[in-house]
């Protein structure tokens, strides 16, 4: 941001016109929150909300949104003083499920590894070059398959009797998610054993970021109820371009012709195959990308709960 010492009387003014013009858009957004988001065509639009705290919750709400369409659980992981145990994550997602109400909640798995470190984590990690596309989420994931166990023990718990959205994030290939669903399948396993009831629906799908993904659809889909686009780190690997770069972060442009033909090509796919898709991700969040996400087929977008409305 910018501080201003002793700021002249026109600067007070500017900036007073400025929040005036602010609070004003922002009484038309809550005028219009509980409208249906329809184009002028009749075509429905779904909009849900990204969260990752239970601080986030009320904005389900507020926002007037349809759902939360990306739950981080890795937030919640990270400003715990220690390593959250099955009965501590089962509070957690309880409490976000019961928030939610009737409204679903899709749970986005552990996305941990690369920059994002727990501070509790145990051992000296290994430097990596590339972290963004290093050793994180699923990869951590299957090769700590204990830490996944007890995540999804949890989550299954939590929505006895209740729907259960499941995704995995940064999946490159069909193999991980056969050996992810199979770890999901021992603890449905394990739950019915221990004569728990199970989620009445449970909706398992994965996070699109990975470009490889895009040549094995056809082996993909069928293992998925939904695919989640992960925009923000599909295009920094479909670009080779790291987003945290501020000589790289504007130099490609989201709508470029070959983003938006491999977005189309991705949404005739899921829908010849049945399968729900929606896009999260800043560029859903921003009205003329949005307008062109629409444009190409999207019907699903999960926005941060401001860029709702």
């Amino acid at each position: 941001g910018v501080a201003f010492l002793r700021p002249a009387e026109d600067v007070f003014a500017q900036y007073d016109e400025n929040l005036a013009a602010r609070n004003e858009r922002r009484a038309e957004y809550v005028a219009q929150r509980s409208e249906p988001a329809i184009t002028r065509d009749g075509v429905r639009i779904r909009l849900d909300m990204n969260a990752g705290l239970l601080l986030d919750m009320p904005h389900l709400e507020d926002s007037g949104a349809e759902g939360i369409g990306l739950f981080r659980t890795e937030l919640q992981f990270m400003v715990q003083p220690e390593f959250p145990d099955v009965r501590t994550q089962i509070e957690i997602y309880s409490r976000i499920l019961d928030e939610a109400g009737d409204k679903p909640v899709l749970f986005r798995t552990l996305d941990i590894g690369g920059d994002k470190i727990l501070p509790y984590q145990d051992g000296p990690l290994e430097r990596e070059e590339n972290p963004a596309m290093g050793w994180r989420a699923i990869r951590v994931g299957l090769d700590r398959p204990a830490l996944l166990r007890t995540q999804l023990r949890a989550l299954l718990y939590a929505a006895s009797g209740r729907h259960l959205g499941v995704m995995f994030p940064m999946v490159a290939e069909v193999p991980e998610l056969r050996a992810a669903r199979r770890i999901l399948d021992l603890e449905i396993e394990r739950l019915a054993r221990r004569n728990v009831a199970p989620p009445a629906r449970l909706e398992v799908g994965i996070m699109l970021e990975v470009p490889a993904l895009f040549w094995q659809l056809e082996n993909l889909l069928p293992l998925v109820d939904f695919v989640s686009i992960g925009s923000n780190d599909l295009i920094q690997f479909l670009f080779a371009a790291d987003r945290s770069s501020p000589r790289l972060s504007e130099r490609y442009d989201v709508m470029a012709p070959g983003f938006l033909r491999l977005l189309r090509t991705l949404v005739e796919a899921c829908g010849e195959a049945g399968v729900q898709v929606s896009l999260c991700g800043e560029m859903a969040g921003r009205p003329l990308d949005a307008m062109a996400l629409v444009g190409v087929g999207l019907r699903a977008l999960s926005v941060a709960p401001s860029a709702v409305g």
